[in-house]
């Protein structure tokens, strides 16, 4: 895809790491203000639960009669209202949602702020099983709850859920983001997800060989186990098939790796070993955590760059990685590829080329982040985390 020299100059102004962004300063939004909720919605004290710390505004929904069971934390709007996709997961306990809700809306604000889309960061969880529980119904009542926080958050699809899913949800709220072209959204935004990682480990095998950064270049020679074959890491394995790369794959559904390996000629692995892998990339595109105090041991390839959110266990573990020779590409700016490409939901008409033209700059961004991290003697993870609190601090105070 190739953007003219007016949608290239109007992209990289913004170009996250040289640039500043103001704050949203639209009169018809007011996050701040108190928000009073009847049952079956509640606003939840989560002050004693670690993570909340920051976070404007966390809610439940305890809809008996629809099956649904959600959260949705609300982290910082000072870009604008918050957006983040809604997961579907079955989590044994309330709280164990609560916490990674809470995780991933801060991520959210990171991401935003790096990625420069104007929106702010939250998230939503549903307790279920994707596999099982979803229908129309609970995604209905899903776009009752997110229409009471009355914009504060914007929705969209997330693992588990799917376009599809996000259509009845529409049917009560238009707080909706990355519906199908036809209902006026940008579509789903997996594919451009996972083409932001494949352009991310671009940059990485290019960091690690001393070579530029092009991610159009072939990358026959080099081999990449990837975790999670859900819609952006089998996208990602596309991308990375059709550039030439030799692929390790694992999955907790048995299905999905084998026609990953009719597909792509992968070579599958058992889940909970991929990170073993003799690979040159790691990626994990499935649920946080995958590197911890026990994978760490035992990984072997010598870059970290996937499609998951919070892939570190402990922040601890990126100066670990560090010291064991690895590079790694933080998360929240690796995967920014579909707020990317929902923000250009917001020109008229969306622009698919431009906002692809943005998303293949996160490879840039992450360049300038690894010199920049080599040049201070920080990890990757310490230079994109103050990056993006100063992105944030800014904008505070501009509202």
């Amino acid at each position: 895809m190739q953007a003219t020299s007016k949608q290239e100059s109007n992209a990289k102004q913004g170009r996250t790491m040289r640039v500043r962004h103001e704050a949203n300063g639209s009169s018809e939004f007011s996050p701040r203000e108190s928000v009073s909720l009847e049952p079956p919605y509640s606003v939840i004290d989560c002050r004693e639960i670690p993570g909340f710390a920051g976070h404007e505004l966390v809610a439940a929904c305890h809809d008996e009669a629809n099956g649904l069971t959600a959260f949705i934390a609300v982290h910082d709007t000072s870009f604008g209202p918050s957006l983040g996709g809604c997961r579907l997961w079955p989590y044994t306990t309330e709280n164990e949602a609560i916490s990674d809700v809470l995780k991933l809306s801060e991520g959210m604000s990171y991401k935003h702020a790096v990625a420069g889309t104007g929106q702010g960061g939250g998230k939503a969880v549903i307790v279920g099983d994707p596999r099982s529980d979803k229908s129309p119904t609970l995604y209905r009542a899903m776009g009752r709850f997110v229409r009471q926080l009355g914009g504060r958050y914007i929705t969209a699809e997330d693992v588990g859920t799917s376009i599809e899913d996000l259509c009845f949800a529409k049917e009560e709220t238009d707080f909706i983001a990355g519906l199908p072209v036809e209902m006026g959204g940008s579509g789903d935004p997996s594919p451009v997800t996972a083409y932001g990682v494949y352009c991310g480990i671009h940059a990485a095998l290019a960091h690690a060989s001393n070579k530029p950064y092009r991610c159009d270049a072939p990358l026959g020679g080099a081999t990449v186990a990837v975790q999670g074959l859900g819609n952006v890491g089998y996208r990602l394995c596309q991308y990375l098939h059709e550039a030439g790369a030799r692929l390790i794959v694992a999955d907790i559904h048995d299905d999905v790796v084998e026609r990953a390996c009719t597909e792509f000629a992968a070579e599958a692995v058992d889940a909970d070993v991929v990170h073993r892998a003799d690979a040159d990339v790691f990626a994990p595109c499935a649920l946080g955590g995958a590197i911890n105090n026990e994978t760490i041991s035992t990984l072997r390839a010598k870059i970290v760059a996937g499609a998951a959110n919070n892939q570190l266990a402990e922040a601890e573990l990126a100066g670990e990685l560090a010291g064991r020779g690895v590079l790694y590409a933080p998360d929240f700016v690796i995967n920014a590829g579909g707020i990317i490409n929902i923000s250009f939901e917001k020109d008229e008409p969306y622009d698919a080329d431009l906002a692809m033209f943005r998303t293949r700059q996160i490879g840039d961004t992450l360049t300038d982040l690894f010199r920049q991290a080599e040049a201070d003697g920080q990890t990757t993870a310490a230079v994109a985390d103050q990056l993006a609190r100063r992105e944030l601090e800014l904008a505070r105070r501009a509202r």
